[in-house]
């Protein structure tokens, strides 16, 4: 498995098929935990049927935080290449104002670190997606 990025439209957008967001709520990254899972990782998730990449990340962002209040920012995209077939989406920012208490859907718990957790769900494209979207962010 290889991770390729690339700029903000270099790969159209009918080809995105995920969002991820790094959410920050106080300086601290949110992070969470699937019910069915021992690791963290960001929001995000597959696009549905009709909606923008834009709209995914808003829903994503939503369903697995409870953040109600907050501004996307699209940073660049990430291609997932396995033997040839490369998958693509997008990587959003995300400054989350407020969260809600109760969670929907298949997310157990919201954490808000200052640094990565122990066991992460996709160690090895978050090890190139990470410190691409921190270095954007900061610019």
């Amino acid at each position: 498995m290889k991770i390729n990025t690339y700029e903000l439209n270099e790969i159209p957008e009918d080809q995105l098929r995920f969002s991820v967001i790094l959410a920050k709520q106080n300086n601290k990254t949110i992070y969470v935990r699937h019910k069915d899972r021992i690791s963290y990782e960001l929001p995000g998730g597959r696009r549905e049927l009709g909606e923008s990449i834009e709209q995914c990340a808003s829903r994503e962002l939503f369903e697995e935080t409870g953040a109600i209040a907050f501004q996307l920012k699209p940073l660049f995209i990430y291609g997932v290449d396995n033997e040839g077939i490369e998958t693509f989406g997008q990587v959003f920012y995300a400054e989350v104002a407020s969260l809600t208490d109760s969670l929907e859907h298949e997310i157990e718990k919201v954490v808000l670190l200052d640094s990565l957790p122990e066991v992460l769900t996709y160690p090895d494209i978050y090890a190139v997606i990470i410190p691409k979207a921190v270095k954007l962010i900061r610019l």
